[in-house]
């Protein structure tokens, strides 16, 4: 089984040479730490920058310079900070190769919930929707199950929806899952994780070809 580190390494495996890849708030902002040194990659942050790197360490960070999280972040030569209007005329131009982001539902359709729970208050759903809406390739890094221990990967999502029918694969920390027209398809499964496992674990539709590699990070 993965925690959120692993999670992140498993996805930053698909992040390709030449990429320009919007991070999401929590897990998928770990991904910028494990992506192959020998591959060039920038990262996208909706408040307005390009050019993001790993964390800094302890000490060296720069209040001033945070992503949509408000994380503080590092930057790498020949970064660029822009406004909120060059920001999301660059995600709505689909000039972004690969969106990350979290959830807290996903459905075997590839709907995707991620920015409110009934009864808790929160301040809109803010960039998502427009990532959701203009992206081409999204995966979702999330934990396969909630703290209650049910699964979060449905044949229908129950909170209110950010995107229908947009995502393309999904990380938990117990699978790498492809959503396909038939629902849930399975690719690889964690370490030390059966099969049986991440079928119990799954409610929407799982679709399960021969032998399933356990996945390498």
């Amino acid at each position: 089984m993965l925690d959120k580190t692993g999670i992140a390494k498993r996805i930053a495996k698909e992040v390709k040479d030449g990429y320009y890849v919007n991070l999401g708030i929590g897990i998928p902002t770990l991904v910028a730490n494990y992506v192959r040194e020998d591959i060039s990659v920038e990262f996208q942050s909706e408040n307005g920058v390009l050019g993001m790197g790993p964390f800094p360490m302890d000490g060296e960070e720069d209040a001033d310079i945070i992503n949509a999280g408000k994380q503080t972040i590092t930057t790498l030569p020949g970064a660029s900070f822009f406004d909120s209007a060059t920001s999301f005329g660059m995600i709505r131009g689909k000039h972004v190769d690969l969106t990350i982001l979290g959830a807290m539902e996903v459905s075997e359709e590839g709907d995707i919930a991620n920015w409110k729970i009934p009864g808790k208050m929160v301040k809109g759903m803010g960039g998502a929707m427009d990532l959701v809406a203009s992206a081409e390739n999204i995966i979702v890094a999330m934990m396969h199950t909630n703290r209650a221990g049910e699964s979060k990967l449905l044949k229908q999502c129950s909170l209110p929806l950010t995107g229908v029918g947009c995502v393309k694969k999904i990380v938990t920390n117990l699978a790498v899952i492809e959503v396909t027209e038939k629902g849930f398809k399975l690719l690889e499964r964690a370490p030390g994780v059966s099969v049986n496992e991440i079928i119990a674990a799954t409610e929407g539709t799982l679709i399960i070809e021969g032998d399933v590699p356990e996945m390498s990070l």
